[in-house]
């Protein structure tokens, strides 16, 4: 009996009738039973079961488990009210310490095994598709008629004794203009594995090559198509081959259980998500919720006021802030330079605003757990590490920062900085962030706000955010109150049109984006508070951890510390008054930055940020 049309209006009950009688000749049962729920199967020992429950439940997004059997029983009433485990799945595996030694139409000749065996049915992403379909998007393997294309990864799933392995994901094409519908159709769909876990470049999850998948078909991406990965019960399969159980069974990738059960009952609560593109090399989208966006955009309002009535509302760019943030939220590691020798007749000639706002956000990152440095000028090293030292008694930062310096001796100096060996397979930092650094002209120059060169004071920083647009991996971030900073490059057409001496001063150099504040350190105040915003934003944690191993707590008394605050900014502000570092506008060695009164105009904007 060849069945090749019409199985998407079939009932489970009158599909399970046929594939009992082995009598389904079809690859794969995607599209089948529309409506219905699917569920991955794994059958093992009940000496193992409790272990892999925990599995399971630390590892949620691949493996949701929507049943655990009792030893020796065949049916999932919770599932399905006539169900045989040993005859439902269209086919079956057989592993034995290990090894796949077979493919099973029915598991009927094992019963006596199957005994002291446990069964686990596992959310299953076909459940998925109806959400995706209905929402306007179109699903590529239905289309092809073939099989949902699945990969084993670089991810690492959380283990439990002797269940490990990494997570598996399945792959659906999804045009870029429906990539936050595809997100809202599945956030909510819990028990179907959810949201996606990636969306962008597959070898951000070590996957080398799409056109050749670990299970199912090779599915073809149309123009436009980004690759959308999404958990995979198949990571249950891994599981299960690396445990080398002396007997376990599993369905075949391509023959799940049709259960009872409508798709999309299911549904878990986390808010709204967005889909936001933070790097175009790689390709790289991340997801928040709509609320935790709406907050870092209150954000980027409160540091967009212009105290100093320069014109920096011309160069703001809405939703830079946010997208600067979720690009350091996925950074492993992160580079940050600021200072700006303003008083070239001073010593030291740099101005006090800066150097908080950097201090803010390797605050906040050290609280994240990522690996965080300065870079700086040369003859600014000793200046710095006094400031570091000190920040770390005032308890600003929980450990001292690593203190670099940058000068161009060849032409690819700036590579062998950034890179393992010169090697742009190999990046250092994932990500830099210039705050209120002085940046480079267009004739090559470094001019302060009143159009005196100071180059002679500044080392060639600029060249590692130019080299870092070459290589891929690397996303940077510029802040800046003026349009002279590095990485203002992005709105220097707008630096000249509107800022004082803009056609002289404006930096050349960009950032793959631009965060404008009244103050610089505002900005970093800000970048601060937004990381603090997004770690605790449960939609964004799940995607930064892949949607294995167990939540973040929300650490709280980590993060919150790590924040800035008017007491700990106070402290800082004196120090760098002690150590001659002036304010910006008027080099004054009063409580003041760029000539605006500590007491009556920062510590509010603090607060109103905090």
């Amino acid at each position: 009996m060849l069945l090749t049309g019409g199985l998407k209006s079939f009932l489970p009950h009158v599909l399970k009738r046929i594939t009992r009688c082995n009598r389904l000749s079809i690859s794969n049962t995607s599209g089948m039973a529309e409506g219905c729920e699917r569920a991955d199967v794994v059958i093992l020992h009940k000496s193992l079961a409790d272990d892999f429950e925990k599995f399971c439940r630390a590892n949620d997004g691949p493996l949701p488990l929507l049943y655990r059997s009792q030893p020796g029983d065949w049916k999932c009433p919770s599932l399905s009210s006539d169900s045989d485990i040993r005859t439902d799945c269209r086919q079956y595996r057989k592993y034995e310490h290990g090894a796949c030694t077979g493919s099973l139409k029915s598991l009927k000749e094992y019963s006596e095994q199957l005994k002291d065996m446990v069964t686990f049915y596992l959310g299953c992403s076909f459940s998925l598709e109806k959400a995706v379909q209905k929402a306007g998007i179109p699903i590529r393997n239905i289309e092809q008629k073939c099989n949902v294309s699945m990969y084993k990864t670089s991810v690492p799933c959380y283990s439990v004794s002797m269940f490990h392995c990494n997570l598996v994901v399945t792959m659906r094409p999804i045009p870029e203009s429906k990539l936050g519908a595809a997100v809202l159709a599945t956030s909510e769909l819990k028990e179907a594995h959810g949201a996606p876990i990636h969306i962008g470049d597959p070898g951000l999850l070590g996957i080398q090559d799409l056109s050749k998948p670990d299970y199912g078909d090779p599915v073809h991406l149309h123009p436009g198509d980004i690759p959308v990965f999404w958990a995979s019960g198949v990571t249950g399969v891994e599981a299960i081959i690396n445990c080398r159980a002396p007997l376990a069974f599993t369905h075949s990738p391509d023959g799940t259980l049709i259960t009872d059960l409508e798709k999309g009952n299911v549904r878990s609560s986390g808010g709204v998500p967005q889909v936001h593109c933070i790097s175009q090399d790689p390709l790289h989208f991340s997801i928040v919720s709509a609320e935790a966006a709406q907050k870092i955009k209150t954000l980027e309002t409160l540091i967009g006021i212009d105290p100093g009535e320069r014109g920096i509302g011309h160069l703001q760019r809405q939703g830079e802030l946010l997208r600067a943030c979720l690009a350091m939220s996925h950074a492993g590691s992160v580079l940050i330079t600021t200072g700006f020798p303003t008083h070239f007749s001073h010593q030291p000639p740099e101005e006090n605003d800066g150097p908080p706002g950097a201090l803010a956000i390797a605050a906040m990152l050290q609280a994240l757990e990522k690996q965080v440095a300065i870079v700086t000028d040369q003859r600014a090293m000793d200046l710095n590490k006094k400031i570091i030292e000190e920040a770390v008694r005032l308890g600003i930062l929980k450990k001292p920062i690593p203190l670099l310096s940058y000068q161009r001796e060849s032409s690819n100096s700036a590579l062998m900085f950034l890179c393992e060996n010169g090697n742009p397979g190999r990046p250092r930092f994932d990500h830099l962030v210039a705050i209120e650094r002085a940046g480079m002209a267009a004739d090559g120059n470094y001019y302060n706000a009143r159009k005196v060169n100071i180059k002679h004071l500044v080392d060639p920083i600029d060249e590692l955010f130019l080299a870092a647009q070459t290589i891929p991996g690397i996303t940077t971030t510029g802040v800046g109150d003026g349009g002279n900073e590095l990485g203002m490059g992005k709105v220097k057409d707008a630096v000249k049109k509107h800022i004082k001496n803009g056609d002289v001063i404006a930096c050349d150099v960009e950032a793959d984006f631009t965060v404008v504040a009244g103050v610089s350190n505002w900005g970093g105040y800000a970048i601060a508070c937004a990381l603090h915003v997004l770690r605790r934003c449960d939609i964004h944690e799940r995607y930064l951890r892949r949607a294995v191993g167990l939540p973040r707590a929300p650490g709280r008394g980590l993060w919150l510390p790590a924040l800035p605050s008017v007491p700990k900014e106070e402290k800082l502000l004196k120090t760098l008054v002690q150590l001659g570092v002036r304010s910006g506008k008027t080099a004054s060695l009063e409580m003041e930055v760029d000539g605006l009164p500590f007491y009556s105009t920062h510590s509010l904007m603090i607060e109103k940020l905090l």
